[in-house]
């Protein structure tokens, strides 16, 4: 089971200044969230779920070389309930996705050794609730399955760029999967940003995934898997590249605070999830 650092909870779960760093900095962070032999158990599940995934179509989805991201079912991953009623999850949920947001995403990336450093980049698009509205309406949660080291390849993000507006024009958006990749231009603005992240087995993170971000090369011997807990405000449309399932079981199972900010559907049995959040512009590494 999860245990939370009470003192550190009580502390960062303030609204104001949750708030304040998503909306300032795009990334927060709980560190020692969970303990490390509850972290070992997520590796395990993680490594299984990757040597299975590796075997089907689809499975595992390339995110540049010897890079990939899987996509799971909740019920496979024996720590989800705890991570979604985490205090400090539930907390940031509320504070800016409002009372009714929705967990819409659960996977997993997994870079491995030879890894190359990925573009600059967010996840998807920026939203017009974003872009005119300047209101967030989806997070991500990432938890690290290794203590993470420089020679890992650790994750770097550009505080503060979840506003920046590129790829509107019709050259990059049909070059740059719809302003997901800033012009060359921009990069000096990132680099002098940039912020590199060694996340440690226990810490939990939350960031806008609009952040301007990359993973680096990995030149160690060993993958750095890290879970992903998208989550989505009533009037976001992430989820309509995701698939969550439940059983009946399963969802009958679930405390009802935690069923009712599931989203996906409900399968008599789970099936193969067949991904479609591909980002070709990762496919060959940096530009």
């Amino acid at each position: 089971m999860s245990t939370p650092d009470t003192a550190a909870v009580s502390a960062d779960h303030d609204v104001a200044r949750i708030m304040g760093g998503l909306y300032g900095d795009g990334i927060i962070a709980l560190r020692g969230a969970f303990e490390r032999a509850w972290v070992e158990r997520l590796r395990e599940d993680i490594e299984a779920l990757f040597e299975e995934a590796k075997k089907r179509p689809r499975g595992a989805l390339p995110r540049g070389p010897e890079r990939w991201y899987v996509e799971v079912h909740p019920e496979r991953l024996r720590g989800f309930v705890d991570i979604v009623s985490h205090p400090w999850f539930v907390a940031v949920c509320r504070a800016v996705l409002g009372p009714d947001y929705k967990v819409i995403e659960v996977g997993f990336d997994m870079p491995g050794p030879g890894a190359q450093d990925q573009p600059w980049h967010r996840d998807f698009p920026m939203p017009d609730e974003t872009r005119l509205g300047r209101r967030l309406n989806s997070l991500a949660f990432n938890l690290t399955a290794v203590d993470t080291t420089p020679e890992m390849g650790p994750f770097e993000i550009a505080p503060g760029t979840q506003w920046d507006e590129f790829g509107l024009d019709a050259e990059s958006t049909e070059r740059r999967e719809l302003g997901m990749f800033p012009p060359r231009e921009l990069f000096p603005r990132y680099e002098a940003r940039r912020q590199v992240r060694l996340a440690q087995m226990g810490d939990i993170s939350a960031r806008s995934a609009l952040t301007v971000h990359r993973g680096t090369a990995n030149r160690s011997d060993r993958s750095r898997p890290v879970l992903v807990v998208g989550v989505d405000g009533p009037d976001a449309r992430n989820g309509e590249r995701h698939d969550i399932q439940l059983t009946p079981a399963y969802a009958a199972s679930l405390p009802d605070e935690v069923r009712r900010h599931l989203g996906g559907r409900v399968v008599e049995k789970l099936e193969y999830i067949e991904q479609a959040h591909a980002i070709e512009g990762l496919l060959k590494g940096e530009y």
